[in-house]
């Protein structure tokens, strides 16, 4: 094994994303995630608590890109298209993520206790949101109502885009279905 060799931490990514979808997340340990990257298990702690980990170190990124778009959004404009601007600066930072994103949900997708963590991931980002909506002014149950929308649009415009049927970008999907959700309020 070599002394040191760039982006440790992005190598062990792919190794655990390699190892879940070979052998299985429940399969799959810390130590072999390790040896794929060719690095120790030391290393490992050093960058993730524990394997589920690996799936979700990127919340905390997806949370600040969300809140600060969402926070920046036009003064004037309503809770809904706010969090729309929230959206949008999502889909940018999963522009060219589809393929992992695939795989990465194809893993959560056969694991109870990790879809049980990708759905707190998913109230922590609707938390996160309302929250950013009532700095700006939005009472409740507004703020909630519409981080919780919007999460809501994520969810099910990310789920469109992994099974790739529509061809579209999961910018494109969550604007289509935030206008079906705008649709189906108004009673259009």
């Amino acid at each position: 094994m070599g002394r040191w060799e760039p982006n440790a931490r992005g190598r062990l990514e792919q190794a655990a994303l390699d190892l879940y979808v070979e052998h299985g997340f429940a399969q799959t340990t810390v130590t072999e995630i390790a040896a794929r990257a060719g690095l120790t298990e030391r290393t490992f702690f050093r960058h993730f608590a524990d394997k589920r980990e690996v799936l979700f170190s990127g919340s905390a990124a997806l949370q600040e890109v969300l809140v600060d778009a969402v926070a920046g959004a036009p003064d004037t404009a309503a809770p809904i298209d706010a969090v729309a601007a929230g959206l949008d600066a999502v889909g940018d930072l999963f522009a060219d993520r589809r393929p992992f994103s695939v795989r990465r949900q194809s893993v959560i997708a056969a694991n109870p206790e990790l879809l049980e963590r990708e759905l707190i991931k998913l109230a922590t980002l609707a938390a996160a949101t309302a929250d950013a909506l009532r700095r700006r002014g939005v009472a409740e149950p507004a703020a909630s109502l519409a981080a919780e929308a919007g999460i809501a649009v994520f969810r099910i415009a990310f789920e469109r885009w992994i099974e790739g049927s529509a061809g579209d970008s999961l910018t494109q999907l969550m604007r289509t279905s935030l206008a079906n959700l705008k649709a189906v309020t108004s009673g259009a």
